[in-house]
């Protein structure tokens, strides 16, 4: 039976500027290439209008109901950071982000960057959290763990937790620090919500005295002095890949998210050299660790990152320079023998420039294999995917027409 190959370009669609995006206007060859010798079309990644984060977006592509196996960011960031999350934990998707403003408590203090400089020199920020905040007389532990660039994942460990809590992370920059907030009136929840605002006081802090911090405001970097929590969940019961699918999975990306799915499917997820999940990423490596996957896996995923973060800077050229970055890199692909592998390309939600945030609007997607129905479009850009003859599907569809091509479905009747 072939194999699957996806490659994913986070946040690849736009909304049209002046009639042109930046996948429209970017020179990309190889992947125009691909749209002519395969079928094309549009994709809800979960249906149309929802705007699918990252997480829910690619469990979809990877044939999960994401309304039936999301329980929330957090479980999947730890898990991406290497914490081996337990039932019964509640994990948070973390920020090291800026704050200024008088008073004592991180509460009192506005948000002025989210993501604090894009620092990526966190370890050392990471060991001082870790070995200067105190839950004990809250009778629980924690993890924290740094991930890629601003990222980390905390994770709380004990008796009587509950992820029925809100976040600290204000979500906008000139606001303050939210105060964290039980969600219902269980006493799991308000005790969760004191020891999350707890570790939030101590651990501003110690970040705002860390000597990493005070040399970054020599230099007029932001200091990364508080650390922002969103999306409290627990530990999902899911079924790994091989189980659900009858499929191995190896899953090529940089983002603690993506890796964070991979781990909780049970994939393979390689450190890549150099793959970072920003624009500086070492494409070259992450398409030859692909290359190397695929000899030994069934479905292979490769994640690109930087489309997406281009996209929440509102940066139209950058995201364009970086779409043709990508077209460069996977040139290799096109050596595949498309009899023994489906090749996808696509995109897990549009990030259009102009919002700099996520939206609903469908996504442009190529499938090449040997049988498929080649349409005549002769460019992959979201302003033409739509007139080939995938028509609009959803992401669930997709993945259930790369395992129908691929051999791997079974007959629905008699």
């Amino acid at each position: 039976m072939s194999k699957v190959l996806l490659v994913v370009l986070d946040g690849l669609g736009d909304r049209p500027i002046d009639g042109k995006t930046p996948l429209s206007e970017a020179e990309t060859p190889n992947m125009n290439r691909l749209a002519k010798m395969g079928i094309n079309g549009i994709m809800d990644t979960i249906s149309p209008g929802i705007r699918p984060g990252s997480d829910t977006g690619h469990l979809s592509l990877l044939g999960y109901d994401p309304y039936k196996y999301y329980t929330g960011r957090g479980p999947i960031e730890a898990a991406g950071a290497g914490v081996d999350v337990k039932p019964g934990d509640v994990a948070f998707r973390v920020n090291f982000a800026t704050v200024e403003g008088e008073g004592e408590s991180v509460f009192d203090k506005v948000v002025v960057d989210r993501r604090a400089g894009r620092i990526s020199d966190t370890d050392e920020l990471e060991k001082a959290i870790n070995e200067g905040v105190d839950l004990s007389k809250f009778g629980v532990e924690f993890i924290f763990k740094r991930g890629s660039g601003h990222r980390g994942a905390l994770v709380l460990r004990g008796e009587g937790l509950s992820d029925r809590i809100s976040d600290t992370d204000p979500h906008k920059v000139g606001e303050k620090v939210k105060r964290c907030e039980p969600l219902d009136d269980s006493e799991e929840a308000k005790r969760t919500a004191e020891i999350v605002n707890s570790f939030m006081e101590q651990a501003h802090r110690i970040l705002e005295s860390h000597p990493l911090n005070e040399e970054r405001a020599k230099k007029g970097l932001p200091k990364a002095n508080v650390v922002l929590l969103r999306g409290a969940g627990k530990c999902p019961h899911i079924p790994s890949f091989e189980e659900m699918h009858g499929m191995k999975l190896a899953v090529i990306a940089g983002t603690t998210l993506i890796k964070g799915i991979g781990r909780l499917l049970k994939g393979y997820v390689p450190d890549v050299e150099g793959a970072t999940g920003s624009k500086d990423t070492n494409l070259e490596n992450k398409v030859k660790a692909t290359l190397e996957a695929l000899e030994s896996y069934d479905f292979v995923l490769l994640h690109i990152k930087a489309t997406d973060e281009l996209s929440h800077d509102g940066d139209f050229e950058g995201k364009k320079v970086f779409i043709e970055k990508v077209d460069r890199a996977i040139e290799p692909l096109l050596d595949l023998d498309f009899r023994d592998v489906c090749l996808i390309i696509t995109g897990d939600h549009s990030t259009p420039v102009s919002v700099r945030e996520h939206t609903g609007d469908p996504v442009p997607v190529i499938i090449v294999h040997e049988g498929v129905r080649v349409d005549d479009v002769e460019e992959f850009s979201e302003l033409k995917a739509w007139k080939g003859g995938l028509c609009r599907i959803r992401g669930m569809d997709l993945f259930r027409i790369a395992l129908d091509l691929v051999d791997r479905m079974e007959k629905f009747g008699a």
